[in-house]
């Protein structure tokens, strides 16, 4: 007994460093405000697959990596995913440099509400009369921020939709989240490689330059960018683990709402009226969502204890 919960102490800290991690992604971003979006994302997947060969060479698991490139179904899983996570990571990173950070957080807080829906729609998993109900008023609070800030909605949409299918697609593919990672980061090395030489050399049409070289405190940036998505993702994979899914859900929301916090009292965005009312009724929807879930899996937990 002693011995899960201390388990589940050292699961609640990696989930929650990892969320810290995430919510706080932002400020690492805006050190390298100098630097393209693009070239940001290149350097972050670069970066990542030796670091995450080596992760899974000590987690003696590289074996693993094989079935993603030789089973088709699992190989065009992964090019949808690399995919998805490619465009969610470019349009983060572009939203954090234009100071759009709140839009960006509300995109991670409308995701999970979305993947509900993406279960529903695409996995027939059965939704209960509450998560309809968080759903419509998560909707409702989207038509609100729609009416004054319809210029940064399309960011909040398209990084809820990108993250949200992400998921669905990690979710059919028979693979974990350190070994996807890696075959993901693997399936886009070569393009964005080939993208970095095209800089570095300055090849027609571009009139854009590598950054790599410039500065010693913006190449470690860059290559830091690596250990920034593998360490809060290992963590996190670590958690799951230990922890329940209904308290593992709820930590979900945490990141979002430290970038939230970032954004309104470390960058001062404008936070309007729309925001107020949105955010409250996407809180309120997460809160039912949450709720619901929690008392689902209790539930469902509770026949088998008997």
């Amino acid at each position: 007994m002693s011995r899960a919960l201390s388990s589940s102490r050292i699961g609640l800290f990696q989930a929650l460093t990892a969320c810290v991690f995430w919510g706080l992604m932002p400020v690492y971003f805006k050190l390298l405000q100098s630097v393209d979006a693009l070239e940001i994302v290149a350097h972050r997947i670069i970066w990542s697959v030796p670091l995450l060969l080596v992760i899974l060479y000590f987690r003696k698991n590289i074996a693993s990596l094989g079935p993603a490139f030789t089973d088709r179904k699992l190989r065009w899983a992964m090019l949808a995913s690399a995919s998805l996570i490619a465009a969610n990571w470019l349009i983060y990173v572009w939203a954090v440099h234009e100071d759009h950070i709140l839009a960006a957080s509300l995109g991670y807080f409308i995701s999970p509400l979305l993947s509900v829906l993406w279960g529903r729609i695409f996995l027939g998993e059965k939704l209960s009369r509450n998560k309809w109900i968080a759903i419509a008023i998560a909707t409702a609070g989207v038509s609100v921020l729609a009416v004054q800030a319809l210029d940064t909605l399309w960011i909040s949409l398209a990084l809820a939709v990108s993250w949200s299918s992400y998921g669905l697609v990690r979710k059919i593919a028979d693979i974990g989240p350190i070994v996807g990672l890696t075959a993901e980061t693997s399936i886009l090395f070569l393009p964005f490689t080939l993208f970095l030489i095209w800089l570095t050399f300055g090849l027609p049409p571009s009139t854009a330059s590598q950054h790599l070289g410039d500065d010693r405190m913006i190449d470690l940036l860059l290559i830091g960018g690596a250990l920034v998505t593998a360490i809060p993702l290992v963590l996190f994979a670590s958690a799951v683990k230990k922890m329940t899914l209904s308290a593992i859900g709820l930590l979900n929301y945490l990141a979002p709402t430290i970038q939230f916090l970032v954004g309104v009292l470390i960058y001062k965005e404008a936070l309007t009226p729309s925001h107020i009312i949105c955010f409250a009724l996407i809180w309120i929807s997460l809160a039912i969502y949450s709720t619901d879930s929690f008392l689902s899996g209790k539930a469902a937990r509770k026949p088998q204890s008997v």
